[in-house]
């Protein structure tokens, strides 16, 4: 008899370790159902008996499904030493595969106790103290991150190399930061899913606003603004991870966790839509724990050793050793230089109106600092993590071959710290000092920058300012939601003017610079379809522009101020166009530029006024 061959037995071990982690979800799901059908104390407060007996009264439909839900849960812990012995047996002393083996036993081990207290404290049923909810998202906690350890075995035994957490700058404060992120939606989602449990009401949004209800039912409608926080985030880090580690399983585990992500949220929106039927719920949870499985396997990944990375200073340019360290003022001068200060200005004058509008006058000077400080600092960080992907078309371009990313007078690694710090305050500062929705909106406004944009569109089709170009209109939509916590259709119509008046403004400038623009190979409109046809494009959207800006009178409290203004605004700025089109020579190109400027400044100048004044 031949001698077992040590790669199949490998492999054999690979498929042990994916499924003990099928089980454990199936475990989690029985567990969310246990917690839904009112079942959790179908033992009493008696652990590990079941009311005081070493078997439950099958009779009983409660005890029984109690009492399975610990069985299948006990079963957990000979699996996992299953997985020590594997590691053990394939492994050296040290490994990173013994590691991971260890920690999943030591998390089983406290996922037990975490049971046995909800149990012996009796925090099961209808019992809706704080105390219940702060263990149960302890368990949530737990949970992932046995899912994570059991997770980062099978990529071991499936052939991973060494992952390197540490000295990943920031991108491995990112990873970390996400997997937090991830942590604190599961505790979001159990708290509502407890809130919907033991106090269901027929309308959430509608009884969460009112101070007598249970602070869990005010707490629910957090949760899907927490999660779509978290997805923009996973977003941004995923595109990092995906450019700056350009490995093919660091890409693929990126889509599989996107995509994961993307069905959570489908389930996640029809389960608000069936009240949160419990099969929904289950699922739900179960995908909670996959979420944060697959974006940990993006990082492990992403940080192999055999893993190649994009390096941060761009060929060509000064090391950090050949050039003039910068110390004070100028160097918070060139910090400030990776903000973009003279773009930013457009958008948060565009912001800062929007608040004006939505409120119909004087919005409060706390609420306006907030707005105006948060707005800068999530405009900013997009911008400043745009130079550090764009530094290699930056360094052939004219208009860019300066900026600190370029001439490295600001490390790309600082210059990403740096814009990743900016997100998470502003993000904290509209959160705090206006509402999540807000801190939502800025949010995915730099996103969409960075992502749809900078990494997607950018260097792949002349469509990249048409699609990216939406990224400029979220800042009306911050303003907006800072004042009123919601977005209605005015606010939207702001949305839509800047979006269409995007292409007539880019592309302006677009003709001037075209040359530029062809030596740092990116499709922008002149270059790939020449003159004429950016014209005419242009000429298509200023008349889309025209009939946007008309939609405001269509809401109520906006008068002939507006009406008056607004058509003289869209005279000139049809007059600009067919000058151009006659003569689409560069002086003609940067008067349209110029004035688009002012066109769509004063526009929004005009509908403040309007709002504010004449009713």
């Amino acid at each position: 008899m031949s001698p077992p061959d040590p790669a199949m037995s490998l492999i054999r071990f690979g498929k042990y370790v994916w499924s003990v982690l099928g089980y454990i979800l199936l475990v989690v799901m029985w567990g969310a159902f246990v917690r839904a059908s009112g079942s959790g104390d179908g033992c009493g407060n008696h652990w590990p008996l079941c009311n005081g007996s070493l078997l439950p009264m099958f009779g009983d439909a409660q005890q029984t499904i109690e009492f399975s839900h610990r069985i299948s849960s006990g079963m957990v812990l000979p699996l996992v030493i299953g997985l020590i012995y594997g590691a053990r047996k394939f492994f050296p002393a040290g490994h990173q595969a013994r590691k991971a083996a260890y920690i999943a036993f030591g998390l089983t081990m406290l996922e037990a106790l975490i049971g046995a207290a909800l149990v012996k404290f009796g925090w099961v049923d209808q019992d809706d103290s704080a105390a219940r909810a702060g263990v149960m998202g302890f368990h949530v906690v737990s949970t992932f991150l046995l899912v994570g350890s059991i997770t980062a075995l099978g990529l071991i035994v499936g052939g991973a190399s060494k992952s390197l957490w540490r000295n990943q700058g920031p991108l491995g404060t990112a990873v970390l930061i996400g997997l937090l992120a991830i942590c604190f939606l599961g505790i979001s989602g159990a708290i509502s899913a407890l809130g919907h449990t033991l106090k269901p009401v027929d309308d959430v949004l509608q009884q969460a606003l009112r101070p007598e209800t249970h602070w869990m039912v005010r707490l629910q409608p957090l949760h899907p603004l927490i999660g779509a926080s978290v997805g923009l985030y996973l977003l941004l880090v995923g595109g990092l991870l995906g450019h700056l580690r350009p490995h093919e399983s660091v890409r693929k585990a990126v889509r599989i966790m996107l995509a994961i992500y993307g069905l959570q949220i489908v389930i996640g929106i029809v389960s608000i839509f069936l009240k949160a039927p419990i099969a929904m719920q289950m699922i739900h949870l179960a995908l909670a724990d996959v979420l944060f499985a697959s974006f940990l396997a993006c990082g492990w990944l992403a940080f192999g050793e055999s893993v190649a990375r994009v390096e941060l200073t761009p060929p060509g340019t000064a090391t950090d050793h050949e050039i003039p360290a910068l110390e004070g003022w100028r160097k918070v001068g060139a910090y400030v230089v990776l903000t973009k200060p003279r773009v930013i200005s457009l958008l948060l004058f565009t912001t800062l109106t929007a608040m004006f509008i939505a409120q119909g006058g004087w919005p409060g000077l706390g609420l306006f600092l907030v707005v105006a400080i948060g707005g800068y600092m999530s405009a900013g960080a997009a911008n400043a993590i745009n130079m550090v992907i764009d530094r290699d078309i930056d360094a052939t371009m004219k208009r860019t071959a300066k900026r600190p990313t370029v001439t490295n007078a600001i490390p790309a690694r600082n210059a990403l710290l740096f814009g990743m710090g900016l997100a998470a305050a502003s993000f904290l500062i509209l959160w705090m000092g206006a509402n999540l929705l807000t801190a939502v909106m800025a949010l995915s406004g730099l996103v969409f920058y960075v992502i749809v944009y900078t990494l997607m569109l950018k260097r792949r089709t002349w469509h990249n300012i048409v699609i990216g170009g939406a990224a400029g209109a979220f800042p009306p939509l911050v303003g907006w939601a800072a004042v009123t916590n919601e977005l209605n259709p005015l606010g939207w119509y702001l949305f839509a003017i800047i979006f269409v008046w995007t292409p007539v403004h880019f592309w302006a400038l677009a003709l001037m610079i075209k040359d530029d623009y062809a030596a740092a190979g990116v499709p922008m409109l002149p270059v790939v379809k020449g003159e004429r046809t950016t014209v005419i494009q242009i000429s298509l959207y200023t008349v889309l522009t025209i009939l946007i800006s008309a939609l405001p009178l269509l809401q109520p409290h906006v008068g002939a101020t507006y009406l008056i203004g607004m058509a003289l605004l869209n005279l000139l700025l049809v007059v600009r166009t067919i000058q151009l089109y006659m003569d689409p020579q560069r002086p003609q190109a940067l008067r349209l530029y110029k004035y688009s400027m002012a066109y769509l400044a004063l526009l929004f100048l005009v509908l403040a006024f309007d709002r504010s004044f004449t009713f």
